[in-house]
């Protein structure tokens, strides 16, 4: 995959909430997502589960990219996401907030310019600024004719 050529995802559905996600052009194989119950399963992660743990995943690659920009040699990390659910003001269920906790294995004393490798990691991470920066989505359903529907108008295309 190009660096310029896109992420390509495609999900087809296994089960009344649960998703089969193909990761195309990676060669990875496939994940399956479920909502949590009463409405699916719980037979795999949500999507919220996948948001946080892109969030998570994302700034600790980040972190570690970072101390080893500055030729250090980090042991493993660990991190901890959190989110509450709450709803907005059209009683929509959201995740606010999100809290993130990254422990080192070294004492920050021992990292090679640990003051800057703070003040830079997180804008390595391309998934948390994304989200913090409100990514912008477009939506198109397609229906079985091949018609073009685009939400919030009443124009297919």
């Amino acid at each position: 995959m190009s660096e310029d050529g896109g992420i390509h995802l495609l999900l087809e559905q296994e089960g009344p909430y649960a998703f089969r996600i193909s990761f195309e052009g990676t060669g990875l194989g496939a994940l399956h997502t479920d909502e949590p119950a009463p409405l699916g399963a719980s037979a795999g992660p949500s999507p919220a589960h996948l948001l946080l743990a892109g969030v998570a995943n994302c700034l600790s690659a980040s972190l570690v990219f970072a101390l080893r920009k500055f030729k250090n040699n980090p042991g493993p990390i660990r991190t901890r996401i959190t989110a509450r659910r709450e709803r907005n003001a059209q009683g929509r269920w959201r995740l606010p907030r999100a809290e993130v906790e990254i422990q080192l294995a070294d004492p920050a004393a021992s990292l090679e310019h640990f003051d800057r490798v703070l003040a830079q990691f997180e804008e390595f991470c391309i998934v948390t600024q994304s989200v913090r920066e409100g990514m912008q989505v477009d939506v198109r359903i397609v229906d079985a004719d091949g018609v073009r529907h685009v939400p919030g108008t009443a124009q297919a295309r």
